[in-house]
C-alpha cells in the first residue's frame, strides 16, 4: 500500500457515505436489515464477523441493534477503534449508535464460539464490483490493509454453528455461490450486492 494512501485512510461514521445514509433515514427497508431479519418488532443481536470499514455494523446499530464487530487485521482494528471513538466524541445520535457497537480483535472462527448471536453477517473479500474510482481506491486500500480471506468457507461454517437465527453472506450479485456451502434459504439482491440468507433451524431442548 502506498504510504500516502495509508496515512489518508480513515474509518468515518460521521461524514461521507455513512453519515449520508444515516441522514437519509432509509431504515429497515434496506436490503441488509431485511436480510438480517429486522422487522417492526424485532431487533436481533448481530455479530459482524468481517468488520472491515464497519459500515454495515454502523447501519445495523443505527436501527437499534447491539452489534459486535470482529476484525482480525491489527491495522484495521486500530482504524475501527479510532472511528468508533470519534463517533462517540461527536455526541448526539452518533454517540448513541457507537455505544451499541462492541469491537473485538481476533479470529472470528474462534471468537464466534464465545458468543451467541441471533445473526452473523459475513462479508469476505471478493473481487471489486464497484465502478466509482473513489470506491475503487478505498477498496484497494482496504484490501491492502486487511488482505484476502482464503478461509472464508471455514468462517461461514463457524458462523452457521454460532448463529441462533440466521447467517447473512454478503456477496457480489452475479457471483456463483460460495463453493461447498449448503443452498441459502433465500436471497435478497441489490444493484451490485446479493445477500444469501441461511436460516437456522435447531431442535430446541424440551422443557422439564
Amino acid at each position: 500500500m502506498a504510504k500516502k494512501d495509508a496515512e489518508e485512510f480513515v474509518v468515518d461514521f460521521v461524514g461521507g457515505a455513512v453519515g449520508h445514509r444515516l441522514r437519509s433515514g432509509e431504515g429497515r427497508g434496506q436490503a441488509l436489515p431485511k436480510a438480517a431479519g429486522f422487522t417492526k418488532g424485532r431487533t436481533p443481536f448481530v455479530v459482524d464477523a468481517t468488520a472491515g470499514l464497519g459500515r454495515d455494523a454502523f447501519l445495523l446499530a443505527s436501527l437499534g441493534a447491539n452489534v459486535t464487530l470482529i476484525e482480525r487485521s491489527p491495522d484495521m482494528y486500530v482504524h475501527l477503534q479510532d472511528g468508533i471513538a470519534r463517533a462517540k466524541a461527536e455526541g448526539g445520535i452518533y454517540e448513541e449508535i457507537a455505544s451499541r457497537m462492541t469491537l473485538l480483535h481476533g479470529d472470528s472462527r474462534e471468537l464466534l464460539k464465545t458468543l451467541s448471536p441471533d445473526v452473523v453477517v459475513v462479508d469476505p473479500m471478493h473481487p471489486p464490483r464497484h465502478n466509482s474510482a473513489l470506491v475503487k481506491k478505498e477498496m484497494r486500500v482496504l484490501r491492502d490493509v486487511v488482505g484476502s480471506d482464503p478461509d472464508q468457507r471455514e468462517l461461514m461454517e463457524a458462523a452457521l454453528q454460532a448463529a441462533r437465527k440466521r447467517v447473512v453472506l454478503k456477496w457480489p450479485v452475479r457471483a456463483a455461490p460460495m463453493e461447498g456451502l449448503q443452498k441459502p434459504s433465500h436471497q435478497i439482491s441489490g444493484k451490485n450486492t446479493r445477500y444469501d440468507v441461511f436460516m437456522i433451524f435447531r431442535d430446541e431442548p424440551l422443557a422439564d
